[in-house]
């Protein structure tokens, strides 16, 4: 059933009832003319952190500030109508304590108006989720592949390979639902570490390059629509090449201006109508 079809936004409670239903379909969005456009599509738009890289051509997401956030967050939530709006907490917004983690929480969801907030982290930072839930902040969790944890990994590598490290992401998705996350995004885990974590788990997971057993998958819109080419991971299907359109377009609008064929004169004011049918 598509969204638009339901009249209303997607709710938390929503989400978390869909563990083992219909697949739950997440989109990133950073702007509002890309909400209206992603809108009837998904059950979740979530606004990540990974527009640091996307929009602002940082290196990595750690650059990303709450401020930000909040901006992007609160346009998406203006674009929109039928999805469920998450925004994404950014890097030193809520590791230090519980305590900073539900001021800075707290106000994203009332500057945005967003249905809540997705933070990194497993075992560790499970008081922080079971604090924020318990005063109403609704958490989405992200175990695996945590970016704003690049430097410790060494780089995007992918998790799970040992025995160890896959006992260790299963611990941290436990550990993220039992706080009382109402789902978790599953990121960079090998397919076996990653179906053991769905069926282990009473809520939803959310797949981005982990496994096709989990409850619903999410990918940056930029990747799928063929518009941010610096790296294609492998976990991406590019399902257009909106870039290559825009750019073959950039130069046709280029080549019209400097052969003076744009603007015509039916593209000006006040010039008559003859002259325009002429």
């Amino acid at each position: 059933m598509s969204v638009a079809s339901r009249g209303q936004r997607v709710t938390v409670p929503e989400l978390r009832d869909r563990k083992g239903g219909e697949p739950i379909v997440v989109l990133t969005a950073y702007t509002a003319p890309q909400a209206k456009i992603l809108d009837p599509h998904v059950d979740v738009l979530l606004v990540g952190d990974s527009l640091g890289m996307v929009v602002y051509g940082l290196e990595s997401t750690l650059g990303v500030t709450l401020e930000t956030m909040i901006a992007h967050g609160a346009a998406v939530r203006r674009g929109s109508e039928h999805a469920c709006v998450i925004v994404d907490m950014p890097f030193a917004s809520y590791q230090e304590s519980p305590a900073q983690a539900y001021r800075n929480a707290a106000r994203t969801m009332a500057d945005t108006g967003c249905a809540g907030v997705k933070l990194e982290g497993g075992v560790e930072m499970a008081p922080t989720i079971e604090f924020l839930v318990k005063r109403s902040i609704p958490v989405m969790g992200h175990v695996g592949l945590m970016p704003q944890s690049v430097h410790a990994y060494g780089g995007f590598r992918v998790q799970g390979r040992g025995e160890e490290d896959g006992r260790a992401i299963v611990e941290d998705a436990r550990a993220v639902a039992d706080a009382g996350a109402f789902s978790m995004v599953v990121e960079g885990v090998i397919e076996p570490v990653a179906g053991e974590i769905t069926d282990l788990v009473p809520v939803p997971t959310i797949g981005i390059g982990a496994s096709p057993r989990c409850d619903g998958q999410v990918l940056v819109t930029e990747d799928l629509a063929g518009l941010f080419s610096d790296f294609t991971p492998r976990f991406v299907r590019r399902y257009a090449d909106l870039g290559s359109a825009l750019g073959d377009a950039a130069a046709a609008y280029a080549q019209d201006v400097r052969t003076r064929r744009f603007p015509g004169s039916e593209h000006c004011f006040g010039v008559p109508k003859r002259a325009r049918l002429a």
